[in-house]
């Protein structure tokens, strides 16, 4: 018999509550609260809407821009420069600013190719500021100053830094009857006037611009290029330290002042103010050779000559670009003014002619050789790398023994020389005309003593001075017999 089972009849029972789901939910309730919570305290932010950052207006970029130009930083002066062209690509002013550090940054450069780069860009940065304004005073101004200092530039054709140069006079001169009271426009047309030789018409604007802001740095950089340019040294020194006053982190500036102070023989002050661009570079972390060189050359040119200092200094400026072929060459001339004659070749063979691993490290008296640093061609034979060929061909000459190919190479090296110097005027040119043919006198007899060419080669009475940079880009000329060094 089956008895049906009792059934409730007052209430329909439900299943027992799982105690593991009462958990989740509750975890999932406390979840969303704290959710609800942090969106409301901004803490988190929807899905799929950007979170917002703060976002740098023009402004703040050229106040760093100029912040990193007084503190002598150049390259992060330009990188916040660019940055705020991005911002506003229609904004002049920012160009103009950029121009101005770029022209400014490229005495840093080591080679003409470097220093052909850095104009270039210069120059592509203020002509993008004419094309939105054409006839903005400020605009044609640093046009002008851009264009004067790229005039001077080694690789550039003859007709063309004459282009440069007259079209800087136009823009300047433009610049000036826009707005007359553009001071920098009229420090600038009289920058191009002194490199034009028309000093009294240069001597009228600078004037001005000293009446009218003599608060700006390149007013008073000019001013002592003028009083340079007039011999008066000691006047020009006065106003390079005027303009290192306004701009004290500017290393050129202390260049200038200690070449000027070497020049008048005042051998410590010199000291002083390359030690000053040495510190300065250090400070910044920026890694210049040229004080060094300069540090070197002084050492060399004192009554009482010290080699070993000289060459420390100017393995000092190898250290920190090893990989620029122009500072072999540097050194090269100082080995030569130093009478070290085998050093003068290993190193300037880098520079002339190139080097392989061996001999680079042979150059950096690097034992064993771990550096890797191949120089496949020698620098191009211009202005500024014209002492290296003449003197790597001396060089060359006067180690010459009977049997070897050093006259071999050295005549190669003549070769060059007349190709390029034959018929100009240059005295430049012609010393390098006189050397070569010292040399190869010593190259057309096996039985000529060695070194013969070396006491042989005839001292300059006037030449540029390889890549001690003049602010202005243009080549100055001392009137020494010392005048080979950089």
């Amino acid at each position: 018999m089956y008895i049906r089972e009792r059934k409730n009849l007052f209430r329909d029972p439900k299943r027992a509550s799982n105690p593991f789901r009462v958990m989740a939910l509750l975890f999932g309730i406390v979840v969303i609260i704290a959710i609800i919570r942090a969106y409301s305290q901004g803490e988190i932010w929807p899905p799929f809407i950007p979170t917002p950052t703060p976002t740098r207006t023009v402004n703040s970029f050229m106040i760093e821009g100029n912040t990193h130009f007084q503190a002598g930083d150049l390259e992060k002066a330009i990188q916040s420069y660019n940055q705020a062209a991005l911002l506003e690509p229609n904004n002049v002013d920012i160009y103009v600013q950029l121009a101005r550090v770029q022209t400014y940054s490229y005495l840093s450069r080591n080679s003409d190719q470097e220093q052909l780069d850095r104009m270039n860009e210069a120059l592509a940065t203020i002509n993008k500021a004419k094309e939105i304004a054409p006839t903005n005073s400020n605009v044609l101004a640093m046009r002008a100053f851009v264009l004067n200092w790229r005039s001077s530039l080694a690789l550039l054709s003859v007709p063309e830094r004459e282009a440069n140069l007259s079209e800087a006079e136009s823009e300047g001169l433009l610049a000036i009857n826009l707005d007359n009271k553009n001071v920098l426009a009229k420090a600038y047309y009289a920058e191009i006037l002194i490199d034009q030789l028309k000093m009294v018409e240069a001597e009228q604007y600078i004037a001005e611009a000293q009446r009218e802001g003599p608060e700006i740095m390149d007013v008073q950089r000019v001013t002592g290029y003028y009083h340079e340019m007039m011999a008066e040294y000691t006047v020009a020194i006065d106003y390079y330290r005027k303009a290192a006053e306004i701009s004290p982190n500017l290393s050129f500036l202390y260049l200038r002042i200690g070449a000027l102070y070497r020049n008048e023989t005042q051998w410590d002050a010199a000291l002083e103010y390359f030690e000053k661009a040495v510190r300065l570079n250090e400070q910044l972390g920026l890694k210049d050779p040229i004080p060094y060189m300069s540090i070197a050359n002084t050492y060399l040119r004192m009554p009482e000559s010290s080699p070993m200092v000289a060459a420390r200094n100017a393995y000092k400026a190898l250290s920190i670009n090893p990989y620029n072929q122009n500072s072999y060459g540097l050194i090269g001339i100082i080995y030569h003014k130093a009478r070290n004659y085998e050093g003068a070749e290993m190193v300037l063979r880098c520079a002339v002619v190139g080097c392989n691993e061996q001999q680079t490290c042979d150059a950096l008296e690097e034992d064993p050789c771990e550096s890797q640093i191949v120089f496949n061609a020698p620098l191009p034979l211009t202005d500024n790398t014209l002492a290296y060929y003449y003197t790597y061909g001396s060089v060359l000459s006067g180690l010459h023994r009977p049997g070897d190919d050093k006259c071999e190479r050295a005549m190669d090296i003549f070769r060059q020389l007349h190709a390029k110097f034959d018929g100009v005027e240059d005295e430049g040119a012609q010393l390098a005309l006189r050397i070569a043919a010292a040399g190869e006198q010593v190259c057309s007899s096996d039985n000529t003593p060695v070194n013969t060419a070396l006491t042989a080669t005839p001292e300059p009475t006037a030449t540029q001075i390889p890549f001690e940079f003049y602010p202005t880009g243009t080549p100055i000329i001392i009137l020494t017999p010392e005048a080979l060094t950089p």
